[in-house]
């Protein structure tokens, strides 16, 4: 879905900050949130597509003032209540107070109908899709070209295993992308790889 989570190639933010020894927590809550989310989906409550997509669906203003693990604790509590373990009311009874969900899901979707497999070597080109629902596929490489450079084993199509959708099991595909193509105006020379499940794919002509 489009939203202001699919920030990759936006500007504006400035220089991306690394620090190689970073804390992986700043706060005991947010260990504690860490591991009961991987506990929900050992659980099986929810998947990890599932999961993505409630963040992805966190009102804009809530999404950017929030911290990494903000996001984590309001997709946990917004599948909880979805799920049936627990209602808002008994939520924010034990928050003290309104605790903001992630907003409504739209339909998810089956594979596509027309696809076919690759190889190392392949030129191919992304389809240009704009979708409502969840998918694996950052906005900058929609309509752009590259090359199949590896291939990943199947697994479960994210446009549909976000939604309860029925879809076959997918290979992801290692495709490498000329940076100045994704970015004409701003990048320098360089490769981008980024792993493109089947149904985003076509064949180069």
């Amino acid at each position: 879905m489009d939203g202001v989570h699919d920030l990759g190639g936006r500007q504006g933010f400035g220089r991306v900050r690394h620090t190689p020894d970073a804390q992986a927590f700043h706060a005991a809550w947010e260990l504690r949130i860490n591991a009961l989310y991987g506990l929900a989906v050992r659980l099986g409550i929810y998947n990890m597509d599932e999961y993505r997509h409630a963040i992805e669906r966190m009102e804009p203003r809530h999404y950017m003032g929030a911290s990494y693990y903000e996001r984590t604790l309001t997709s946990l509590a917004t599948l909880c209540v979805e799920k049936g373990v627990l209602t808002r009311a008994e939520l924010e009874q034990r928050a003290g107070g309104a605790f903001p969900l992630a907003g409504p899901s739209a339909a998810g979707r089956s594979n596509e109908p027309e696809r076919e497999a690759y190889q190392p070597g392949d030129r191919v080109r992304v389809r240009d899709l704009h979708l409502p629902g969840h998918v694996r596929m950052p906005g900058y490489i929609r309509g752009k070209s590259g090359m199949v450079v590896g291939v990943s084993p199947p697994y479960p199509f994210p446009d549909a295993h976000a939604h309860g959708v029925s879809a076959q099991d997918e290979p992801t595909y290692d495709v490498r992308f000329d940076a100045r193509h994704l970015w004409p105006e701003g990048a320098d020379p360089a490769w981008v790889h980024v792993g493109v499940f089947e149904s985003y794919l076509v064949r180069e002509t």
